[in-house]
């Protein structure tokens, strides 16, 4: 699906560890970010994650397990947002 908001290669995108995904939850600093399946998402601009909260989830996370249970959604809403970076994994995150 053609979103007209294209995407880099995920291997040129810079990598964010939880600690910094976490100063971005619309709270600490005016950024808004998401984690969703290792990929980092913008979603300062919308409407709906003003003060970094979208019904019960919170932004500054890794929301993929969240979203797998609770979302009434597909994961394809995140087309429409930029993909800014990637969530660095530790050996201890890969293994859960």
């Amino acid at each position: 699906m053609a979103t007209g908001n294209p995407q880099p290669a995920t291997d040129s995108l810079p990598e964010y560890s939880r600690a910094q995904l976490a100063l971005r939850n619309g709270q600490d600093r005016d950024e808004v970010w998401v984690s969703y399946q290792g990929l980092i998402y913008d979603v300062t601009r919308s409407r709906l994650w003003r003060r970094g909260n979208h019904y019960e989830h919170w932004a500054g996370q890794d929301l993929t397990r969240e979203l797998e249970v609770d979302a009434p959604h597909t994961p394809n809403v995140f087309d429409r947002f930029p993909v800014i970076g990637r969530l660095k994994t530790t050996a201890a995150s890969a293994k859960s």
